[in-house]
This record gives C-alpha cells, structure tokens and sequence, in this order.
C-alpha cells in the first residue's frame, strides 16, 4: 500500500523545523570556525579582527567582573531601540494610512518624503545629539527616524493596493468609514506592515547603537567606543555581537507575530 494510498504526505525538507534549525545551526557554525581558522593561520589579521574564541571569555568577564555595568547597557540599549521602534511605528502607520486615504495630501506631500527618504538617516545622528543631547531623546529620534519610513511605505502601499470595488461592496452593505478602517483596510495591509516590523526592528538597533557610539555615557555602542578606543578589537567584536543575539532575540518574537497574522495565507506551491 502506498503512502497516498493511506493519506501520508511526506513534508518536504525545506517545511521541517528539525532539518532548517540543523542547518542554521551549521551555517553559524561554519562561520564561526572560518573566521577562526583564517585567523589562526594569518589570513586575517589577530589585532584588527581578533578571534572568536576570545569574544566568549570577554563577554563572561564583562558580565563576571565586580561592579558591572554590562546589564545596565544592555537595559539602556534596549530601551532606546523598544521606543524607537514603537514610536516609528506608531508614526508610520498613522501617516501611512492618512496619506493613502487621502489622495491630494499623499500627493502634496510625495516629494518631500522621497527626499527625506533618500538622506542615509544614519547621518543625522550628529544633529540630533546636538539637538537634544547624549541622553535618552537622541537615541530615540534616531531610531524614529530609521524606523518610521519604512513602516510609513509599507502602510501607504498595502492599504492603498486595496481593491476600491471591495471597499464599495462594504458599504453599500451599511458600512459606516470607521467599519472600513478597522474591519477592511488595516486588517488587509496588516500582514505587509508586520512584515516590515522585520526589516525595521535591525533599524531601530543601528540607530540606538550609532547614536551611543558617536556620544553617549552608557549603552552597547558606548562600550564599543570604548573598546575602539584602546586598540581592543575584541572588545568591538565582543560588542557586535551582544549587538546581534539581541537583534536575533527581537527578531525571533516579530516572526512569531509574523506568522500569526499570515496564517489566512495560502501556501505557495513546490
């Protein structure tokens, strides 16, 4: 009897959680011993790219050593991405909505968000830590600023890629504006905004950590100053990547919300 036959379906390899996390697991793996290796054999230089297997021992010393202030880092670092992203966010979705609803104001204003799309946001970390200072509000900013264009496009397009026949039908059938708003237009670009919360989440952590490294009195990125500051490539490298299982641990949770919000879609063909 075949497995049709008795209604098994072999998953295929690229749906098997075991086999991708496997694999994950190797690709990190991979790069890890090839950059060790490289630098065990002089490929890459030990002073300007240090080692792998000295960024353990010094992050365990940085967490270790008496009167620590790793953690505290780690919370103001944290705390500067969360209300960038949730600013941005916030921000982005409400501009996006209005400005795709309302033809002649996303037309008036088309040309001065393309241009300040178009700056590298990166750049005007110096100008708001002038503005408002190395404390909490420049970080912020710049974090809003990197975040807030890309929830904003991806809110403008979805909503406006809504077909306007289904938006009529809805309200011949007696719905009133607020029921197309919440019931028909944000439930609709709801999968494409949560899938930009992805891409933004990565801005949001370059923005709070540029914005420490250029000036700052604490935070990941002020660490990673520091380290440049003294030659210690492993101290930048140890900064790094704290930097990246944070960024992997926030990006772990927008998957899941991710992948509750796409369920109603169907699966693509093999």
């Amino acid at each position: 009897m075949t497995q049709s036959a008795i209604g098994v379906t072999r998953v295929p390899l690229s749906e098997r959680a075991g086999v991708i996390r496997s694999l994950q697991i190797l690709v990190m793996l991979g790069f890890v011993g090839t950059w060790e290796i490289l630098s065990q054999v002089g490929v890459l230089d030990k002073f300007y790219y240090s080692r792998p297997t000295l960024i353990v021992p010094t992050i365990a010393e940085w967490i270790t050593q008496p009167g620590t202030t790793l953690f505290r880092d780690i919370g103001v670092t944290l705390l500067e991405t969360v209300l960038g992203f949730a600013i941005g966010t916030l921000a982005g979705v409400a501009t996006g909505y209005a400005f795709a609803r309302n033809h002649l104001l996303g037309a008036a204003f088309d040309p001065l968000f393309s241009m300040f799309n178009a700056i590298p946001r990166l750049v005007l970390a110096p100008v708001f830590i002038l503005a408002f200072g190395i404390g909490l509000a420049s970080k912020v900013a710049l974090g809003v600023t990197l975040v807030y264009f890309i929830v904003f496009f991806a809110t403008f397009t979805a909503v406006r890629d809504v077909d306007p026949a289904f938006i009529d039908n809805v309200r011949i059938l007696g719905a009133r504006r607020r029921d197309v708003t919440f019931q028909v237009l944000l439930p609709a670009a709801l999968s494409a905004i949560v899938a930009s919360l992805r891409t933004s989440a990565g801005f949001a952590f370059a923005g709070a950590v540029v914005a420490e490294y250029i000036g700052s009195n604490e935070g990941v990125g002020r660490r990673i100053a520091v380290a440049e500051a003294f030659f210690d490539s492993t101290g930048v490298f140890s900064g790094i990547v704290l930097i990246a299982m944070l960024a992997l641990a926030l990006d772990g949770l927008l998957q899941l919300v991710e992948s509750r919000f796409s369920r109603w879609k169907p699966r693509r063909e093999r």
